[in-house]
């Protein structure tokens, strides 16, 4: 067994065998150093704060690879300055490597419309500031959403939610100042049902119940009957029940007979008029009534010591041819009795000669 293993024709073929190996792992080596550049490394140049025009140039120059990232916004670069190198700058890498470079954008990156459509304004307005939109005018347009948001616009023309705008874009809003007063509802007889919606709507009211004669839901009917009327006047918002049919008003004069007695006020002008007549009539004077004076009470005062003088003798001449005289009235008898008894000559006589007595008050 020994003899026959180093026999030198099996060691030859080991011997070969084991060069043919050896061979094969260094040429494979050699092409591998050779296919990979072994031992070729490229430095990887500073383009930081360049533009990325010319970091691109110098990339290109050097046999290298590049990647352009786009990172957020900063305003405190210029726009397309690279801002950032990997692998970092001065580092060996092999030809043909590529570079990923961070470039600091133009702008701002868009962003996203939010869906405020309808919703209460103040916080349509807190939401739209939150994403980066600047509110410019509030235009405010009549409609039932009182303090609703209605429409966005942007260089005067609507966005809808979801639209990219530049972040800080300047945008209008349409806000509803609620319904308007009194408005006259339009005439849709004789329209279809497609055109009378169209017409209501475009006069701010909103279509209510649609009955159609055949059951169906053909908007190509025609509109023979409305309520409320047109011409009546209503607030902004009510709604127009229609009844529709594939047949002309003027074929359902019936229909419509039937339909006013319900929904029509009936008014009787079988009676004449009334006439109003203006009656003047011209303000009597009545004098006022004055009421009778209220005697006063008097308060008593304090006593006081009066000091009276004497009355001076009343001197009466009598006449000569009579001797007698009269008797006097004693002051217990009534005055009128007196008098009676007395000439009417003879007391005003009594009373112009008969001097009045004063009083001297001493207080």
């Amino acid at each position: 067994m020994l003899k026959s293993l180093f026999n030198w024709k099996v060691l030859l073929n080991l011997v070969i065998a084991i060069g043919i190996f050896v061979g094969l792992v260094w040429l494979t080596f050699r092409w591998l150093e050779y296919h990979t550049n072994h031992g070729q490394e490229i430095p990887v140049p500073n383009v930081v704060n360049k533009s990325v025009h010319d970091a691109v140039k110098i990339l290109d120059d050097t046999g290298l690879e590049y990647e352009v990232d786009s990172a957020n916004y900063d305003p405190k670069y210029r726009p397309f300055q690279v801002l950032q190198v990997y692998p970092a700058p001065g580092s060996h890498v092999k030809d043909g490597r590529t570079v990923r470079l961070r470039v600091n954008p133009r702008t701002w990156a868009p962003i996203v419309v939010p869906d405020v459509i309808n919703k209460y304004s103040g916080l349509a307005f807190q939401r739209l500031d939150q994403v980066g939109l600047k509110i410019g005018d509030t235009i405010y347009e009549p409609s039932i959403q009182k303090d609703a948001l209605l429409r966005i616009l942007y260089k005067g023309n609507a966005v809808n939610p979801g639209t990219r705008l530049p972040r800080f874009s300047m945008i209008d809003v349409v806000v509803g100042s609620g319904p308007m007063r009194n408005i006259s509802i339009p005439n849709v007889v004789g329209l279809s049902v497609k055109e009378a919606r169209a017409v209501i709507t475009k006069s701010m009211f909103e279509v209510g119940l649609v009955e159609y004669e055949d059951g169906g839901k053909d908007e190509s009917d025609i509109i023979y009957y409305q309520d409320p009327a047109a011409g009546d006047v209503r607030d902004q918002g009510m709604q127009i029940d229609l009844w529709a049919s594939k047949r002309t008003p003027a074929e359902l004069r019936a229909k419509v007979e039937q339909l006013n007695s319900i929904y029509r006020m009936k008014v009787d002008t079988s009676l004449p008029p009334v006439h109003y007549e203006e009656v003047r009539t011209e303000p009597s004077y009545e004098p006022p009534v004055i009421p009778a004076p209220v005697p006063k009470k008097e308060t008593p005062q304090p006593a006081a010591v009066k000091t009276e003088t004497p009355k001076a003798p009343a001197v009466t001449s009598k006449p000569v041819s009579s001797g007698v005289e009269k008797p006097k009235a004693s002051t217990g008898s009534n005055p009128a009795s007196g008098n009676a008894h007395k000439p009417a000559s003879a007391t005003t006589k009594e009373a112009a000669e008969k001097p009045k007595a004063k009083k001297v008050v001493v207080e």
